[in-house]
């Protein structure tokens, strides 16, 4: 790491204590810090968190955030779910204490070369990809950030001359100060996060923040496809570089081939990995089948428009399982597809209301209690060649701990339903 002794005896609050949290409190314990972490949440996750911090000397509160955590501090350190309206946050702005994301602590750290990749849908594929064509051209590549691993974990390991393919929101990127990537990619900017944005342009000034630190010899990759995002050039000094899908590529991988000609990475390289690669985990993820009905896991859909992506790429009849946690969507667009692709859609979460009054003009609803009631009900709906899909158009904070858990909470009630009606199963594949 560079920049090691920045932060060695500075008095430093993390607000959050999730993946990100917890990483961050580790790296800089290690590095001499005084931490202390703070938490609103008290429960089995934050509690297991608290269990792995890696030094005594870190002091920790769970279930409510207190004054004292804040007074006296020199850095508070923000995790990505909590807004600038928080308690904690507005102490620390009162006592003119400095805020900062966990992407630009491990930012100052990191001797690498950062490609970040940020927008509305498509950026964890993007970044798989980019760091799957580095390591098929023989360069050493971390995939982290809002994928996989947060930067703080994995910045110990990096050395000059490795390249960090980074996933980032726009909620981190809202607390970057020097935070500067090579290479910034802008994939796309639609509705999301009105819950947390009065309007989409405070959405997209929160995006644009990923050009603000970039100087002339850096690199921002736009998509040429889209008007906003293309104008966006002028939004950076670096040098803006324009990807659009290419015959026999989609634009996540047109995005992909193009960070990777920046880089001298023979195309072919890049082809060779699209041919290979099998997608991620809870990005339509085609993981059962029973019954002939196909069951498809796509909890990373937290927005309307990553919906729309999954429908329009399924040709057979849908049973569609959403709902979540609502963040101001617009569900007006999705109408024509579900009237046109789905055979009914099943509904959990928080949102159930609010998306039931804006499609059950278009096609049959119910409500499930849960995760297993709504497999259930979706299995016990479908006829042999329907696809289940599992896009949830919200986030996952009402019922899950992340879209991971939701994922993963969904695969396993399939597995429930596959292990605990093998008959009825046996009768659908007959049919």
């Amino acid at each position: 790491m560079r920049n090691r002794e920045y932060f060695k005896g500075k008095k430093i609050t993390i607000l959050g204590l999730a993946r990100s949290g917890l990483a961050c409190a580790n790296l800089l314990a290690d590095l001499g810090s005084d931490v202390s972490v703070s938490d609103s949440a008290d429960n089995p996750l934050t509690k297991g968190n608290a269990a792995k911090l890696n030094s005594r000397r870190i002091k920790f509160e769970l279930g409510s955030h207190s004054r004292p955590f804040i007074e006296g501090r020199d850095l508070v350190v923000v995790s990505p779910g909590i807004a600038d309206s928080a308690q904690p946050l507005i102490w620390a702005k009162e006592m003119g204490i400095k805020q900062i994301s966990e992407i630009e602590v491990a930012s100052i750290l990191c001797p690498g070369c950062i490609i970040a990749v940020t927008g509305t849908n498509g950026k964890t594929t993007v970044t798989t990809l980019i760091g799957k064509v580095l390591e098929a051209a023989g360069k050493k590549a971390f995939v982290c950030g809002n994928i996989g691993n947060p930067f703080c974990a994995e910045v110990a390991e990096i050395s000059d001359g490795d390249f960090v393919c980074l996933e980032v929101s726009s909620f981190q990127l809202e607390k970057i100060e020097t935070f500067r990537p090579h290479i910034a990619v802008i994939l796309n900017i639609s509705r999301n996060h009105l819950d947390r944005y009065r309007v989409m342009e405070d959405y997209l000034k929160a995006k644009k923040r990923i050009f603000l630190n970039q100087g002339k010899d850096d690199y921002a990759v736009l998509n040429y496809d889209d008007l906003l995002i293309r104008n966006l050039a002028s939004s950076s000094t670096a040098k803006p570089v324009y990807f659009r899908q290419e015959s026999g590529l989609n634009p996540n991988q047109s995005a992909a081939a193009t960070v990777a000609s920046i880089l001298g990475i023979n195309k072919s390289i890049a082809l060779a990995v699209f041919k290979d690669f099998k997608g991620i985990e809870h990005r339509m993820e085609k993981f059962a089948q029973a019954g002939g009905v196909d069951f498809i896991n796509d909890s990373k859909a937290t927005t309307v428009e990553a919906a729309i992506w999954a429908l329009k790429n399924i040709s057979a009849p849908v049973i569609l399982i959403a709902g979540g946690r609502e963040k101001g969507n617009d569900y007006g667009p999705i109408k024509g597809l579900i009237r046109e692709k789905v055979k009914m859609l099943v509904l959990i979460g928080e949102s159930k209301d609010k998306i039931k009054n804006a499609l059950s003009a278009v096609t049959a609803v119910c409500e499930a209690s849960g995760m297993q009631d709504a497999v259930n009900k979706a299995f016990a709906s479908s006829v042999k060649g329907e696809h289940i899909l599992f896009s949830p158009m919200c986030k996952s904070f009402d019922m899950f701990v992340d879209y991971e858990d939701r994922g993963r909470k969904f695969k396993e009630a399939v597995s429930r339903l596959i292990s605990d009606n093998s008959n009825c199963i046996g009768k659908k594949n007959d049919a």
